[in-house]
């Protein structure tokens, strides 16, 4: 059975340094830590790696966070995978948990996110999961 968890979170992007030997295009790398509230109360750690192109609107992202903490009350970790992508400022993004990473009471987790950020800045996030009952 598909379940909901949903709430605000709060998110810090801090810019990292390109790796050594990469060219002037290379990607944009941030690192990312977030603290979810409501249902899911975890923070997370990770990586973002962002191209913007020269036509205004335009732009992809990949990323990476390891999420620990509880979901509905089962303790454990997980990690999330982000594909993103905005067309002329029309976005699409793809939030999955990585398969078989959960951990704890939350090995088994699968499920999607979606993110949404209000004018102003204030992020949410909606979380559909499927976890297995408890032993």
């Amino acid at each position: 059975m598909t379940k909901r968890a949903n709430g605000p979170f709060d998110v810090k992007l801090t810019p990292m340094a390109p790796e050594a030997g990469a060219v002037e295009a290379a990607p944009g790398r941030m690192a990312l830590d977030k603290r979810f509230h409501g249902a899911l109360e975890a923070t997370s750690q990770g990586q973002m790696l962002a191209v913007r192109t020269a036509v205004e609107g335009s732009a992809g992202y990949v990323a990476m966070e390891r999420v620990r903490g509880t979901l509905d009350g089962r303790s454990g970790t997980f990690a999330l995978q982000h594909f993103g992508v905005m067309t002329r400022g029309a976005p699409h993004l793809v939030i999955s948990v990585v398969p078989d990473s959960g951990t704890g009471e939350l090995t088994g987790l699968a499920g999607s996110m979606t993110i949404d950020i209000a004018p102003g800045g204030k992020h949410s996030y909606d979380f559909q999961y499927t976890l297995p009952d408890k032993a």
